[in-house]
């Protein structure tokens, strides 16, 4: 008895550390990796919860409840045993924050410049923090639209950057260019860090330090209680002169190192104490954040739209999955699969070990319109999606994609059932 007793005790000590699954990415290190099965094999929706905009928020799951922001301008608490609406929550812009729930309280951004926290159960508002403003980047022939002088807004910054929460303090980024710090119960600001530019990175947190990517190409290291920089790290310059430079990816920190992508067509291995770079590995704009488990970082990619895998220690590739069409969301690990979805409208599940496909979820949307935007292998038809160099050309894109129900928001995976937002204006909870 004794003997089974130490053993018990022995394996405990010894097994990994379960994360709480309770903020984007899952947890404040965003390792994107969830302790639970996902499905291996599609039966069909479980249910689908239409919002009243898009859905380009993440949900979070937490103590069966499914907590999601949607461009309606609100968020929406969701039961996930009924697919039925617990409360909802208006604010003045659009939610496009992934919410970290904490303590009883769901904490997120909205595009009117407001963070907010509200009680879990109720939706109840406990307080909020007002910043200078929230805005997307921009710069001066974007893309190479024309005309070449104008400074346009970027389309394709779609995310508001989501909290990351721990001892009882609050961190998120901000178009106004600061990351901040507040405290969870009350709102106060602990201190905030300016950068040079937009931060919809969202921050992550390791060994008492906060990590971000900010618009002005730089990844910060700032220490979580003080707000002082530790270091930074420069990414590149924009290889095509379009002004397209900047981190838009989340980083995720595993093992000491911070993986993270870049608009520079690289990603990135950087020592998380020194900011000394280990890899890079170039590609194409990486977007979305990675997920990093048993010794492989695995990502999405933009044109050519791939999922990729990468030996963690030295990035050296391990397979190269066709997406189709650009991958912005984050892909969600679970029971040895790799769950993402892409523009085209699908939500794919990919197997670790061969990088091959799982099963393949499509939405309504992507089924009745893909002939009008997608070629027949499954690529975007760029003769029918990008029409004129002219820059508002560039939103009369989005609108001809997100048609497509078009899955942006990163999944997550809890009790065996997939959880994802789409333009469609779904919540969808796949079984």
């Amino acid at each position: 008895m004794k003997r089974i007793l130490l053993l018990t005790v022995l394996a405990a000590a010894i097994a990994p550390a379960a994360f709480p699954q309770n903020m984007f990415r899952g947890n404040p290190a965003h390792t994107g990796v969830y302790d639970t099965e996902g499905p291996r094999q599609l039966k069909g929706v479980k249910w689908a919860f239409q919002t009243g905009g898009p859905v380009v928020s993440s949900p979070t799951v937490v103590d069966g409840v499914a907590y999601v922001g949607s461009d309606d301008k609100q968020l929406h608490a969701v039961d996930v045993a009924t697919g039925k609406e617990k409360w909802k929550f208006a604010t003045e812009g659009i939610v496009r924050s992934t919410p970290a729930v904490v303590a009883g309280l769901v904490y997120f951004g909205s595009y009117d410049g407001v963070f907010y926290a509200v009680d879990a159960a109720s939706g109840q508002l406990k307080w909020k923090f007002a910043t200078p403003g929230e805005r997307k980047f921009e710069a001066k022939g974007l893309h190479g639209y024309t005309p070449r002088t104008q400074t346009i807004p970027d389309f394709w910054d779609l995310y508001l950057s989501s909290p990351a929460a721990a001892d009882g303090v609050v961190y998120f980024g901000s178009g106004d260019g600061n990351c901040y710090a507040l405290d969870a119960a009350t709102g106060q600001l602990k201190w905030k860090f300016e950068t040079k530019g937009v931060v919809h990175s969202s921050p992550a947190l390791a060994e008492g330090t906060v990590f971000f990517g900010s618009w002005d190409t730089y990844l910060y290291a700032v220490d979580a209680k003080t707000g002082q920089e530790k270091w930074k790290f420069k990414t590149g310059e924009d290889p095509v002169n379009y002004n397209q430079t900047g981190i838009q990816s989340s980083p995720a920190i595993v093992d000491g190192v911070v993986y993270f992508g870049c608009r520079d067509f690289n990603v990135y291995a950087v020592d998380a104490a020194t900011g000394q770079e280990k890899w890079k590995y170039k590609i194409t704009w990486v977007n979305a954040s990675a997920a990093v488990v048993d010794g492989s970082v695995y990502f999405g990619t933009s044109i050519p739209a791939f999922f990729i895998a990468l030996d963690a220690r030295t990035g050296k590739e391990r397979f190269k999955f066709d997406a189709h069409t650009p991958v912005f969301s984050s892909p969600a690990i679970a029971g040895g699969l790799a769950y993402f979805g892409s523009f085209n409208g699908s939500l794919y599940a990919v197997d670790l070990k061969d990088g091959k496909l799982a099963w393949e979820f499509q939405t309504e949307s992507a089924k009745k319109n893909a002939s009008a935007y997608l070629k027949p292998d499954g690529g975007l038809n760029f003769a029918t999606v990008f029409t004129s160099p002219f820059f508002e050309d560039m939103y009369h894109t989005s609108v001809k994609l997100f048609s497509l129900g078009s899955i942006v928001s990163s999944p997550v995976v809890d009790h065996g059932v997939v959880y994802v937002g789409s333009a469609d204006g779904n919540l969808y909870a796949l079984e």
